[in-house]
């Protein structure tokens, strides 16, 4: 695809979804790191119900590194996979508070050394909770830029550094915002609404994929 079709698409994405932000609630880096933690093969909705009360308990890295295991699986458990993510919890609020003061970094090399957090993670937290330029590739991001066509890749990595290419730089953290949401809206995993799409004229999927499975129907 043309970078001119890319702006294009990036400038209605802009318009449609102009202001929108994390679905997570936090209200620090600490709490941010924790909510994406897990989200990991969960909703938002999902872990916005179980954080309030887990922030209340152990709402610093301090007071959750001590933690019983079992009262913060028990805080989680209706999040997917509680048990990984209850241990990676305490394992990285320990690693927090012993090796960097109880001070969430801000960097990505730092932030991936956390058990249980990967470059998406890592993307989300300095982006929203630092304004540091990443974008985040989840599944919803990896499957909408390559639909688009604003990314041609087989893997998150290879999105990721593709989007940074063809997004100005200011624009990285709300670009993640628009795609994502554009996901949940339009660009379903199972049944994207291709129709009613505002962006079907330059999509790649809708112009090669989606066109011709509706011709077989």
């Amino acid at each position: 695809m043309s970078q001119k079709n890319k702006d294009e698409i990036l400038k209605r994405l802009s318009a449609y979804y102009a202001g929108a932000k994390p679905a997570l609630v936090f209200s620090n880096a600490f709490e941010l790191l924790v909510a994406t933690m897990l989200s990991a093969q969960s909703t938002d909705v999902q872990v916005n119900k179980v954080t309030g009360a887990l922030f209340k308990r152990f709402g610093t890295p301090e007071k959750l590194m001590c933690a019983d295991l079992g009262e913060v699986e028990r805080l989680i458990q209706s999040v997917g996979f509680y048990k990984t993510k209850a241990r990676h919890l305490v394992d990285a609020a320990a690693i927090l508070f012993k090796e960097y003061g109880g001070v969430v970094p801000d960097s990505i090399e730092e932030l991936i050394k956390l058990p249980g957090v990967g470059r998406k993670t890592a993307s989300v937290v300095i982006s929203n909770a630092y304004d540091v330029p990443a974008i985040a590739v989840d599944t919803h991001v990896f499957r909408v830029s390559n639909r688009l066509g604003l990314a041609d890749a087989k893997d998150v990595y290879h999105t990721e550094m593709q989007l940074r290419a063809a997004v100005p730089e200011q624009d990285w953290k709300d670009a993640h915002h628009w795609i994502l949401w554009h996901g949940r809206k339009f660009c379903k995993a199972r049944k994207p609404l291709c129709g009613a799409c505002f962006l079907n004229d330059l999509c790649v999927y809708y112009r090669d994929a989606y066109r011709a499975e509706q011709e077989k129907e």
